[in-house]
């Protein structure tokens, strides 16, 4: 089911897309998407901009961005901003009971920065 719900966002984002913009693709496993190495054994043969050079990941669900961007973070320890959401009629993001003040902050800053193309 979620496998669907990526194939029919990944085609809706490609249609509303321009021309000149960034290569999108999906559904593919994280790991393929931002390891070179991982995705030239996944993807062995077949032509993909994305596959191990992925700089931007979107989820299927709330759930599966939480788990998806906390794993990253904390197996980096880097700075990770999110999850970010989208498509909604106001700027509405959420936080983890166990965010930083930077944490705060950060999505303070994206989400005035999201109210700012709200019309």
């Amino acid at each position: 089911q979620n496998a669907q719900v990526v194939k029919d966002a990944t085609a809706r984002a490609k249609a509303l897309a321009s021309e000149d913009s960034f290569p999108i693709e999906g559904p593919i496993q994280f790991d393929a998407a931002v390891d070179p190495a991982v995705a030239s054994i996944k993807y062995k043969g077949l032509a993909s901009e994305v596959a191990g050079h992925a700089t931007v990941c979107v989820f299927p669900d709330l759930n599966s961005g939480n788990n998806g961007y906390k794993a990253v973070q904390q197996a980096s320890k880097t700075i990770a901003v999110g999850p970010i959401m989208q498509g909604l009629a106001m700027p509405v993001n959420d936080l983890s009971r166990g965010c930083t003040v930077e944490d705060i902050v950060n999505t303070v800053v994206i989400t005035a920065l999201q109210s700012m193309d709200v019309e």
